[in-house]
């Protein structure tokens, strides 16, 4: 059934601006799920349930696509005209920027993230993205002609058709953002797929697109289980997936996805090297991996959990890394001064204690952390973890462990070090630190990475992301992100119609 009934309180404590949701938001209207499941949302600070969701299966499924498609083929959001998208899509990011500070509040409560970084990377990040792909829409090149001897087109850039996007809980508004904006920029309708324990912000998002005007079946957001995840992958009515998640997920959505021919982009795991050169400034070097390595609790795929270092500073680096781990409050993230908060859920801590214990077991040597704080008596926590001396070939070193654990390995050239940061399955991300900016450029070119940071500065938005080989298909951010959501079209022009495009 059909209902416009808001969200309803959650008695949580002051502060923390959590509701619960008996409805999922279907092609602009909430409505009550036909098996009438919901799931809890568990605060990873304490254990204890903060929400419950609704939960959507087959036929909510059914219906978003139906929506999209129907507000895609016939009620032409994607010949609205790419004035009243913008207009649309800017009212959106205007209440984004009203309720930052409450979807912020929300992702710490419902994921964990540390408040002062849930502001920054979880609510502000999405704003400048917004700002930036709305900046970009006047000069995306749409249309555009080129010319040749052989003949003379008209290139238009179309939009895709249905987006089905799924995304992770690590970044659970970020990611929301990064796939739904572009996406609906360029005129595709969008089934959004969050975790359940992630939810809420997904579902604050679609009040705000409801209140921003937001056409009916332009957007739903649907939390769901895997299951349901996959009967959305392979829907028929689908024209495009866009993923955010595990590479063993990413390769199940692959399979899927090539039976059908249907359009996909994903953006997997990874396990990034930091490349510290022999140059490089030791103490601005760790300063930043404070952020590029135990960021989000180290819930990140792009952080830099292997630090590569040369063997004659492995003892200063080391000594760094341990003073770097041991300044890091841990507790709950709702207190500023906290710089790592619980992991996602007790069973990700289990895996990454488990992580820590295989470390142990495969003789690296544990220089701080690799326990649970002493004086937090509840929630999920792991203490921010160093281990040095790791074999390159040990399971901490290949896998990624997706929590605050970094390990060191030591180097004695620059081919070795690049031999080392490219021995991975994975390449997502990397960093070079370095006072050479020619050696740090040319061993940069080098890494086998999608996203190489120098001296810890990021790329920016402005720039492509995604991942080479076991971390991914396609590009996010940057025209690329555009580009994923378009098919080229060529129409052949006369040549004396093709002055008319040139010159308009």
């Amino acid at each position: 059934m059909n209902s416009s009934s808001a969200p309803t309180e959650a008695h949580v404590p002051p502060g923390r601006p959590v509701r619960s949701y008996e409805h999922v938001f279907v092609g602009g209207q909430w409505v009550a799920p036909e098996e009438g499941r919901t799931g809890e949302v568990i605060s990873p600070a304490t254990g204890e349930a903060i929400a419950s969701v609704a939960v959507a299966g087959r036929t909510e499924v059914d219906r978003a696509v139906v929506a999209a498609r129907e507000a895609f083929d016939r009620a032409a959001w994607s010949t609205y005209g790419l004035e009243q998208r913008v207009n649309v899509l800017r009212r959106f990011k205007d209440l984004f920027v009203e309720h930052r500070e409450r979807l912020a509040q929300v992702v710490t409560a419902e994921m964990g993230c540390p408040i002062t970084q849930s502001r920054g990377i979880q609510a502000q990040n999405p704003i400048r993205f917004m700002e930036y792909y709305l900046q970009l829409a006047d000069e995306y090149p749409f249309r555009s002609v080129r010319q040749h001897e052989t003949g003379t087109a008209l290139v238009t850039r179309e939009p895709v058709g249905v987006v089905a996007a799924i995304v992770p809980w690590n970044m659970p508004a970020h990611q929301a953002i990064s796939k739904i904006f572009p996406a609906l920029l360029t005129g595709c309708t969008v089934v959004l797929k969050p975790v359940q324990q992630t939810a809420l912000s997904a579902l604050l998002i679609a009040e705000l697109a409801a209140e921003a005007g937001f056409p009916p079946g332009v957007l739903s957001v649907l939390p769901a289980d895997r299951r349901v995840g996959e009967y959305l992958v392979t829907h028929p009515g689908v024209d495009k997936i866009t993923f955010t998640g595990s590479t063993t997920a990413g390769r199940r959505i692959a399979e899927l996805c090539g039976r059908d021919l249907r359009r996909v982009t994903l953006e997997l795991g990874g396990k990034s090297a930091a490349i510290i050169l022999e140059d490089a400034d030791l103490d601005q070097a760790v300063e930043s991996l404070r952020l590029g390595s135990f960021r989000n609790s180290g819930q990140i795929c792009t952080l830099k959990t292997r630090i590569l270092v040369p063997s004659r500073l492995h003892d200063d680096v080391v000594e760094r890394l341990a003073h770097l781990a041991e300044s890091m409050p841990v507790g709950d993230p709702n207190d500023e001064q906290t710089q790592i908060g619980p992991m996602v859920t007790e069973a990700h801590r289990a895996s990454v204690e488990g992580y820590i214990a295989t470390g142990r077991e495969e003789g690296a040597v544990l220089v701080a952390g690799g326990g649970r704080p002493t004086d937090v008596d509840r929630g999920w926590y792991v203490e921010p973890t160093v281990f040095t001396r790791v074999d390159p070939s040990s399971t901490i070193s290949r896998e990624e462990i997706f929590g605050p654990v970094v390990t060191t390995t030591t180097y004695d050239s620059d081919d070795e070090a690049i031999r080392l940061a490219n021995d991975s399955p994975y390449g997502l991300s990397g960093a070079v630190f370095t006072t050479d900016r020619d050696r740090g450029i040319r061993v940069a070119s080098r890494m086998r990475t999608g996203v190489v940071e120098l001296n810890g500065q990021p790329a920016g938005l402005a720039a492509p992301f995604g991942g080479f080989k076991d971390s991914g298909l396609g590009r996010e951010n940057g025209p690329e992100g555009l580009d994923s959501f378009t098919e080229p079209r060529s129409i052949g022009l006369p040549a004396t119609w093709a002055d008319e495009f040139v010159n308009s």
